[in-house]
Formats: C-alpha cells, sequence, structure tokens
C-alpha cells in the first residue's frame, strides 16, 4: 500500500472562474489525471488555467464502473483529482459514491475547499444560519415531491434547496401549500455575471415568479417553522410562566388562565401547582 496514490477532492468555481484557489490549481497541475462530472465543462477550466490532463468522464450513470477504475489507478501509484462541474464534488453529485469505494479500498483522500453554492446562498440569505438542512433536489415524481415536503412541516432549521429554472414555479406552488406563507431568499446565477439575491416570501414570490419567468441556476433558502406548538409545553414550565406572570403583579387565577392559553396545558392543573 505504500506506493498507493491519493484522490484530491477539489472544489471548483460555481461561477466566477478567479474563484478558484491556488492550491486547487496547484492540485490539478499535479496529479495524474482527473475524474470530471462532464470533461467538456472540466476541460474549459483547465484551458483558463493552461493546465493539459488526462480526464476519465465520471457521472451518476457510470459511477459504480468508472469508479472502480479510478480506484485501480489510484491503487497502482496514481493521483487523481475528482471535480464536479461547480461547486464541492460529492454534494448532490455522483462523488458521494467515489468516496465510499474509496474507503472501501483503504485509499487515503484529502479535499481541497472551494466554493459551495449551497453554503454562499446560506450567508445572504438573510435567514438564520445557526442550524440548516440541505436537502438537494425535489424529485420530479410528484407523489416522492409530496412525501419529502410533508416530512419538512415542522423542520425549524433553515432549509435550502437546489432549482432548475423549468421547475420552479412548481416548488414555488408547492411551498405555499405546504408551509403558508414564510420568508424565502431565491439566490440566481451566483458569483455570475446576472447574480440576484430575492428576498421574499413563499406568497410573493408565487405570485411574482409563478408564471416560471426568472431564469438561471437557483438555490432557494426558506425559513424554518417558527410557530411554537402548545404540546411542546410541559405542566412545568406553564407553571413557571404564571409565576413570572405573578410576579409582573398578575393574580394566580389570572396568571393561570393566561399561562393556559400560552401552553395549551388545563386552568386548573396550572393553578392547582401554583397553590
Amino acid at each position: 500500500m505504500e506506493n498507493t496514490g491519493i484522490l484530491y477532492v477539489v472544489g471548483t468555481p460555481i461561477g466566477n472562474l478567479s474563484d478558484l484557489s491556488p492550491r486547487a490549481a496547484q492540485v490539478l497541475e499535479s496529479v495524474d489525471f482527473i475524474a470530471a462530472e462532464d470533461t467538456r465543462v472540466t476541460v474549459k477550466l483547465l484551458n483558463h488555467l493552461g493546465i493539459k490532463k488526462p480526464m476519465i468522464s465520471y457521472f451518476e450513470h457510470n459511477k459504480q464502473f468508472k469508479g472502480e477504475v479510478i480506484c485501480k489507478r489510484i491503487l497502482a501509484g496514481e493521483n487523481c483529482a475528482v471535480v464536479t462541474d461547480a461547486g464541492m464534488p460529492c454534494i448532490s453529485d455522483p462523488g458521494e459514491e467515489l468516496i465510499k469505494q474509496c474507503e472501501g479500498f483503504g485509499i487515503k483522500t484529502e479535499v481541497v475547499p472551494g466554493p459551495s453554492a449551497v453554503i454562499s446562498a446560506l450567508c445572504v440569505s438573510g435567514l438564520s444560519t445557526g442550524r440548516f438542512t440541505f436537502e438537494g433536489f425535489l424529485s420530479v415524481n410528484k407523489k416522492s415531491r409530496r412525501e419529502h415536503l410533508e416530512s419538512l412541516m415542522g423542520e425549524k432549521r433553515t432549509m435550502i434547496f437546489y432549482e432548475a429554472p423549468h421547475k420552479l414555479s412548481n416548488t414555488l406552488r408547492d411551498f405555499y401549500e405546504t408551509f403558508g406563507d414564510r420568508k424565502l431568499t431565491i439566490a440566481r446565477e451566483l458569483t455570475k455575471l446576472h447574480e440576484e439575491i430575492i428576498r421574499t416570501t413563499t406568497k410573493e414570490a408565487l405570485e411574482r415568479y409563478g408564471d416560471g419567468s426568472l431564469k438561471g441556476e437557483m438555490v432557494l433558502v426558506l425559513e424554518g417553522d417558527t410557530a411554537v406548538k402548545k404540546d411542546e409545553y410541559t405542566l412545568e414550565e406553564a407553571v413557571e410562566i404564571a409565576r413570572n406572570l405573578i410576579n409582573e403583579g398578575e393574580k394566580p387565577t389570572e396568571a393561570a388562565k393566561k399561562a393556559a392559553s400560552v401552553t395549551g396545558m388545563k386552568k386548573n392543573d396550572i393553578y392547582r401547582e401554583l397553590i
């Protein structure tokens, strides 16, 4: 295993070629071959850098077979860089499978971080960034799509989706019907000439862009569920709310009544604990 090569997971620009890091360029120059999602796209980047390098096509429909070919070459001592058309490999990308195959063969992997549409969109969304969930592309199958969205109905974290322009109108309609009116940011053509950050709501977005007029690659950042559900309170928490109201001057009966309306607990149960 001493002569085994390395798989480098290399992030590439999501639009602006100037975003490629010097280290990424150095790795692409130094490896023996490159595994590319679409060699026609990657060759443009290599031409921009003045790099000529053998490439192997690696995408969704050949990932199992080509993954084994790539691993065997690395085991034979060659170094490989895996790249996607734009952004970080392995995120909504067949590179995920290649990492698993490398793990199975005991091949060393190194990451060369680069641009990510997910994180870039989240950063400029204006929504909560403390906790978030990446949901990838929604299925075109109506049943799978509905089940996916319904599974997120109580999700409190900010949700991030990839979407293609020809599917946007259906997605906006599904968002509004599933989640109601809440904050939504549409990050369009990130880092490209026509980049646009649209901070809106599900309702307004459906009214304005439901006709499919918005073009370009998009990332949708959706506000999580901010509603506090009554069944999330315990009796102890309801009593604590009532005690705080009493400390502010409320009578115990009135405090118990208000705490009950907030928490969904029974007024008599709260009052009993208070006294």
